[in-house]
């Protein structure tokens, strides 16, 4: 028996590699994972790795035949949302209600409010730092919307500062602590 349903909702950052530890954790914990990645993302890891990792195809094309509605039909099947990780762009179209694509379209299919949409964003810290980010992540709060906010650290630029993915054992754990009170 699946221990809970996430959907996991990757975007296109060098964290996705991370990402794909945080989804081991997870399915090896007995939790039912469906991923959903954005062409980016694709760009960093690839459907057969999320696939082999979560024993599910990758939702990442709207207009895929046969998948007309999976929009739907994931948002109602799970338990909790992970962006993870959650790019600039990514946490600016979700607060913009931008719905182009697998992500944007599941988050507008979202009962917010109803059922935990979480955030893990990972980027530069100027564009962590940067005003539009600053307003779409208070927007985002003010929706419901967790955000396990990144930390300080090294970046894949060289640079470092805030804007680092939380490691995946952090996550994993947190996902599996609520998904324990989420009445199923």
């Amino acid at each position: 028996m699946s221990r809970g349903n996430v959907l996991f909702l990757l975007s296109g950052s060098i964290a996705c590699y991370k990402a794909c530890t945080v989804i081991s954790r997870l399915t090896q914990a007995g939790v039912a994972v469906q991923t959903v990645a954005t062409p980016s993302a694709l760009r960093f890891v690839g459907k057969a790795t999320l696939e082999g990792l979560s024993g599910r195809p990758v939702f990442s094309d709207l207009w895929e035949e046969g998948r007309a509605l999976d929009h739907i039909e994931h948002a109602r099947w799970a338990d909790l949302a992970l962006v993870c990780p959650a790019t600039a762009n990514t946490v600016n179209r979700l607060a913009a209600g931008l719905s182009d694509d697998p992500l944007g379209a599941l988050f507008l299919a979202w009962e917010l409010g109803q059922k935990p949409w979480w955030i893990a964003p990972a980027m530069n810290h100027r564009m962590w730092e940067h005003p539009a980010t600053a307003a779409s992540l208070e927007k985002l709060r003010g929706w419901g919307v967790q955000v396990l906010d990144p930390v300080e650290g090294p970046h894949a630029c060289g640079e470092t500062g805030s804007g680092r993915l939380v490691e995946p054992e952090e996550i994993a754990a947190k996902v599996q602590a609520a998904l324990g009170k989420i009445q199923r």
